[in-house]
């Protein structure tokens, strides 16, 4: 199969996925070509038939803003043309799946001069490409949602060949507001390294991080609006009364100095951590607990990746979450906005050793359940019946 995985390069969960999963897809041997407008932070292994390409912007006096879309159509339309992809798949709708079926578009006029170089056997144009796309979260929850992107993000999804979400919820969602079938989304969750995301009781991180005898409390994201980064503060407000702890922000985006300022208004400023954007492996590690409490969370890979790493979860019981962390065994979920709700779990939580470590070993098996080899075998099964090629597959 010779695919274009399309996303965003940032640390949120769609760019992570979608680098993820074309590295499984290039070392079972298809040529997939990743598009963005620079190269993912986790698309970090070279292969041979794994090939990055970037999307330049356009610079023109007459133009007020970029015009990425069309720059990525054009990009993918370069794709087909010389490298043959035969899907698009792309991950998060705006303005992804929108690029992609412009493109297809484009391509369905094979006249053109200079097009077509990979004909069929008899010399007609070949079949038109194939489009699937994975919508993440907010690309249906709030982006798509906005009056400006509904009916065209509405419009792109329905011209897809294959729609995948992570979680049974965000399927829910999309059938609700914009008018997708009832399965005809495929939930197909996300997965996590299990060999890099692992326990490690011997961290040296933890000793950076805080004091011996300090809890390391962690929270991951690309830092948006609705993640609540003033809700992770504030429940660790509530967590530090009881216990001495430090927070640890991973990642960036533009609530983090949100973060900063709430902590030094409760005069917690010295027990803030600012990582900023790296790998999570090693902080995970020397966590003691993860917090998230977004109230629309489509599935929660940070989240996954802290129980591989044995670290038990505290969020809201609502979204995907409840599809990742099981309440009481795997993690904690209390009920929506209430930050002194969660902090005094993660207290209580803390202050029973027996069930703690119950949980961190609950919270590691429960991550076993999304290994890597089943989930991207469910989506090469998916991708390639778009092209026939699991029914030639089946037969060989």
């Amino acid at each position: 199969m010779r695919l274009a995985i399309v996303c965003y390069p940032t640390y949120g969960g769609s760019g992570v996925v979608a680098s993820e999963l074309a590295i499984h897809l290039a070392e079972r041997g298809h040529d997939v070509h990743v598009v963005s407008y620079e190269q993912p932070f986790r698309l970090d292994r070279s292969l041979p038939n794994l090939t990055f390409h970037g999307v330049q912007g356009s610079d023109y006096p007459l133009f007020r803003y970029p015009h990425y879309t069309l720059n990525l159509s054009n990009k993918l339309i370069e794709l087909v043309e010389d490298h043959g992809v035969e899907v698009i798949h792309s991950h998060y709708a705006i303005p992804h799946a929108v690029a992609a079926w412009q493109a297809r578009e484009v391509l369905k006029d094979c006249s053109r001069t200079g097009t077509n170089r990979f004909p069929r056997k008899d010399g007609s144009c070949r079949a038109p490409v194939k489009l699937a796309c994975t919508l993440h979260g907010t690309d249906i929850t709030l982006v798509g949602r906005e009056r400006a992107y509904y009916e065209m993000t509405r419009f792109a999804i329905k011209q897809q060949d294959l729609i995948t979400a992570p979680s049974a919820w965000l399927a829910a969602e999309t059938d609700r507001y914009f008018d997708t079938r009832p399965g005809e989304i495929r939930a197909i969750p996300n997965f996590v390294d299990l060999v890099r995301f692992s326990p490690d009781a011997a961290q040296p991180w933890r000793a950076t991080l805080a004091p011996e005898g300090y809890r390391v409390i962690t929270h991951v994201s690309n830092f948006r609006p609705v993640k609540r980064i003033e809700e992770v503060v504030g429940a660790f407000a509530a967590l530090r009364r009881r216990m001495s702890a430090v927070l640890v922000l991973v990642g960036d985006g533009p609530e983090l100095p949100k973060a900063e300022h709430l902590a030094r208004e409760l005069g917690l400023r010295d027990d803030l951590r600012l990582l900023g954007q790296q790998r999570p492996e090693p902080i995970l590690q020397s966590s003691d607990l993860f917090l998230l409490p977004s109230r629309s969370e489509s599935f929660g890979l940070s989240a996954l990746e802290a129980m591989a790493c044995g670290v038990p979860v505290l969020g809201y019981s609502s979204g995907g979450l409840p599809e990742v962390v099981e309440d009481g065994i795997s993690g904690v979920l209390c009920p929506e906005g209430s930050d002194i709700c969660l902090g005094t779990l993660a207290a209580n939580l803390l202050d029973d050793q027996p069930r703690y470590l119950a949980m961190r070993a609950a919270a590691r098996l429960r991550a076993e359940q999304f290994a890597p080899k089943p989930i991207v075998d469910r989506y090469e099964r998916e991708l390639l019946a778009l092209i026939g090629e699991g029914e030639r597959q089946a037969t060989a």
